[in-house]
């Protein structure tokens, strides 16, 4: 896989967006990534919808580079890290959470996110927050904006629909990044885009397989 950084500073503080959907917060030692929709494959199968284990597979191996990269002290999900109901693709996850039993996995719980407090004890997660502050940010899933608090959230699956001309309609992932938030890309590959238009007081950072590109 192709690998690209870029570099951006929030609330004088220093973070690592990367092509492969998440952040590296240095500060913390952190991995940050949300709407990894662990399951989802298994259960589109089991209602009836062709959907190959290969998507989550690739999300995992992905997830690994990132690991292996950053040696992170932490995971934070910022929400949606399961799909649905226990299903066959928790046995991928569980294969994948034995090969780093050294990462603290914080999750702020998403709408996804509805299984027993056990189940998630079962993988060493530490769940059930509905928002973690980590001075000078809040996670919390969904982005609902505060007075004088800055959100780093998920949930939106943000992206840019760019018009080439001659060609078709591009979209691309982003990060999107507005005064007082900022939003993450879904982690998996297996989720839709939501665009949205460009304006005043946001920022788009784009990506490509093997670029950034801001707007």
């Amino acid at each position: 896989m192709t690998f690209v950084e870029k570099s951006i500073l929030l609330r004088d503080e220093e973070l690592l967006l990367n092509n492969l959907r998440a952040i590296y917060w240095k500060r913390e030692n952190a991995l940050i990534v949300s709407d990894l929709h662990i399951g989802k494959s298994a259960h589109f199968r089991k209602n009836g919808i062709a959907v190959s284990s290969g998507v989550q597979e690739k999300d995992l191996q992905r997830l690994a580079f990132l690991v292996n990269l950053y040696r992170p002290e932490q995971l934070l999900v910022v929400g949606d890290l399961f799909h649905a109901e226990i299903n066959t693709d928790m046995d991928a996850f569980r294969d994948w959470r034995n090969e780093f039993p050294e990462i603290d996995i914080i999750l702020i719980k998403g709408n996804h996110d509805r299984l027993k407090n056990e189940v998630y004890d079962s993988f060493a997660i530490e769940c059930c927050h509905k928002e973690l502050i980590l001075e000078p940010f809040i996670f919390i899933h969904e982005p609902t904006p505060r007075r004088n608090k800055f959100l780093i959230s998920g949930h939106v699956h943000p992206g840019v629909s760019i018009r080439s001309k001659g060609r078709p309609r591009l979209r691309l992932p982003c990060f999107k990044i507005t005064d007082n938030q900022l939003i993450l890309p879904a982690f998996s590959e297996f989720t839709g885009l939501a665009t949205s238009k460009m304006g005043k007081g946001k920022t788009f950072h784009a990506f490509t397989d093997n670029s950034f590109f801001e707007f």
